[in-house]
């Protein structure tokens, strides 16, 4: 079977590992070039050289509006054209510590830094993207939101509403590509638990672990931890040409969580068949 990303470039935050890696090493797989981006130097690095000559690492803070131009300058000098952006960078607010980030309680600085990371980012990749894919008149831009953008979150206002407005903003995206006739497509991915490094704090590696794993999904329909490649095969579709007539489209990936409420599933033993 033909790989289904050849000659395409893309570029993925967050990359240097969890969701962005996985999508990286997918990309990667299916014949594309990847810039590996994200502001952890040392893992960033370690990814893009496991994936050899498909792959260079770059150096990206989102927020930072010069990083996204030195990038675009990149590409072009280097005679790709940029075809696909994943914009997967993106914080909790929580990696200092447990911080209160409730609507009453939340700190304005923390509300901010939230919204640097995980909006700021994805307008200026946005931005950037379009300006690049407009030579070509064709590409793909994937915004990972995630299930809290669709549903309120009182103890974590701020993630909440920062990927409730990428929701939003992947919609105007893809309305103003459209009104520009580009085929400039935009669609966002929603996953809930996926188990990636986020989550090792809390599960922790004692005999305890799997007790946990389960209690943390306990209310999801499929109940378990989606894996960061089932994230990375949707966004392949996405970027894909399979996908030239999906635009302004949310992508759930939360084993069920959003349909409803499921029961256990009954255990039959053989007197009972």
């Amino acid at each position: 079977m033909e790989n289904i990303l050849v000659s395409k470039t893309a570029v993925v935050t967050g990359a240097a590992q969890g969701i962005g890696a996985a999508i990286a090493r997918l990309f990667v797989q299916e014949g594309c070039f990847v810039y590996v981006t994200d502001i952890n130097d040392d893992l960033g690095n370690a990814v893009a050289s496991s994936l050899g000559s498909s792959a260079c690492f770059q150096r990206l803070d989102v927020r930072r509006e010069e990083d996204w131009q030195r990038l675009a300058t990149q590409i072009t000098n280097q005679g790709r054209n940029w075809n696909i952006l994943v914009n997967n960078a993106g914080i909790t607010g929580f990696e200092s510590g447990a911080e209160r980030h409730d609507p009453e309680h939340a700190r304005l600085e923390d509300w901010r830094s939230v919204h640097q990371t995980n909006l700021d980012g994805v307008f200026l990749g946005c931005k950037y993207a379009i300006r690049s894919m407009r030579q070509s008149g064709a590409g793909s831009i994937i915004n990972i939101s995630s299930r809290s953008g669709l549903v309120g979150i009182p103890g974590a206002a701020a993630y909440a509403s920062s990927k409730a407005a990428v929701r939003n903003h992947t919609k105007t995206v893809a309305l103003y590509c459209a009104e520009q006739g580009l085929s400039v497509r935009c669609n966002s991915i929603h996953p809930a638990a996926i188990l990636t490094p986020m989550w090792e704090p809390m599960l922790g590696s004692d005999a305890g672990r799997e007790e946990r794993m389960a209690a943390l999904v306990r209310d999801t329909p499929l109940r378990r931890f989606g894996m960061p490649e089932e994230v990375a095969a949707l966004a392949l579709l996405l970027a894909s040409d399979d996908a030239t007539y999906i635009t302004g489209s949310e992508f759930n990936i939360d084993g069920g969580l959003l349909a409803g409420t499921a029961a256990t599933p009954a255990v039959l033993d053989d007197s009972e068949t």
